[in-house]
């Protein structure tokens, strides 16, 4: 029933550096429904995305334009970045970014998409970044501070990756972790 993998990502650096070696398994088609609360590290995840995929373009959160098209540098799929937080749960209004129709050729990542892009592919992978629990309080290595790493080091992320659908039966997501 699909793939799974867990695994850490201790810094913005890792968080980026996921988002380039899961690149490496994307393909055009594709559909990356992205969960986690705000600041947790989606569009970190999602600039390495591109960063791996070469497109076009700084990855920014796309909130005020909803969605936004990065055209590939080397003749791989572009990928559309969408932000749904905006959007109702209405599917109708996902339907008006005309997302289905880049689809096939493009890798579509989506943030906030929980509940409403679903019914757009019958494959998906699913991305839920959650703080690491037990993590240490921010600050609580302040002795660390000097170089610059106390503020970014301490708020390890845990990363949960789940293939659903034909597509991701037997791709090892375990090669992220």
């Amino acid at each position: 029933m699909g793939s799974h993998a867990t695994l850490t990502a201790a810094t913005p650096d890792r968080m980026g550096r996921l988002g380039r070696e899961l690149a490496a398994l994307l393909r055009p088609g594709d559909l990356v429904l992205l969960s986690g609360e705000l600041g947790a590290g989606k569009t970190t995840l999602t600039r390495g995305l591109g960063e791996g995929l070469q497109v076009r373009g700084a990855v920014t959160s796309p909130t005020f334009v909803i969605a936004r098209v990065h055209p590939s540098l080397v003749g791989g799929p572009a990928l559309v970045h969408v932000d749904a937080y905006r959007l109702g749960g209405d599917l109708d209004e996902m339907e008006d970014l005309d997302l289905d129709v880049s689809l096939p050729e493009s890798v579509v990542v989506v943030e906030w998409g929980e509940g409403k892009v679903e019914r757009l592919s019958e494959d998906r992978l699913e991305v839920r970044i959650e703080r690491a629990v037990g993590a240490e309080a921010p600050g609580s290595a302040a002795d660390g501070a000097a170089d610059g790493a106390a503020d970014e080091g301490l708020d390890p992320r845990e990363v949960r990756l789940t293939g659903i659908g034909p597509r991701w039966e037997g791709v090892d997501l375990s090669v992220l972790a």
